[in-house]
């Protein structure tokens, strides 16, 4: 397998993880029951409030941003910024969990990608020179 720049594999794990969320969401729309659970303004007996809304916007964007952050940030500061990432991400799934077979495999997707992540981060060498700038 090919050897990828440490920035370039953690952007492209958290794209996989944004993509699987995306297609995960996707995948529900098309229920029938899912349709109309959000047509009465609930979800599974909570109220889809404003503030809901936006929480779950949040929850996009600190993924969307870590795709960006990855590629930009030097390893030092990557390392934090990922844990913080990966918790969040990791806590904001945990506290919606899968409710069929579908999302429970997106859901383990996710986490060990999630996992590779933090391996990825955690383990990187401090001597690893980044490539040269031109």
């Amino acid at each position: 397998m090919r050897k990828l720049d440490p920035h370039t594999l953690l952007s492209a794990l958290w794209l996989f993880i944004l993509l699987n969320i995306i297609f995960r969401d996707i995948h529900q729309f098309l229920l029938k029951s899912h349709l109309e659970m959000l047509l009465t303004g609930h979800y599974n007996g909570t109220p889809i409030t404003d503030e809901l809304m936006l929480m779950g916007g949040f929850f996009a964007l600190v993924i969307i941003s870590m795709v960006l952050l990855s590629l930009l940030l030097e390893r030092r500061w990557l390392r934090p910024v990922s844990a913080f990432g990966v918790i969040f991400t990791a806590g904001s799934a945990v506290m919606a969990p899968p409710t069929d077979l579908d999302d429970t495999l997106h859901f383990g997707v996710a986490f060990c990608a999630l996992a590779a992540i933090s391996w990825i981060t955690w383990r990187w060498p401090d001597d690893q020179a980044m490539p040269a700038r031109p």
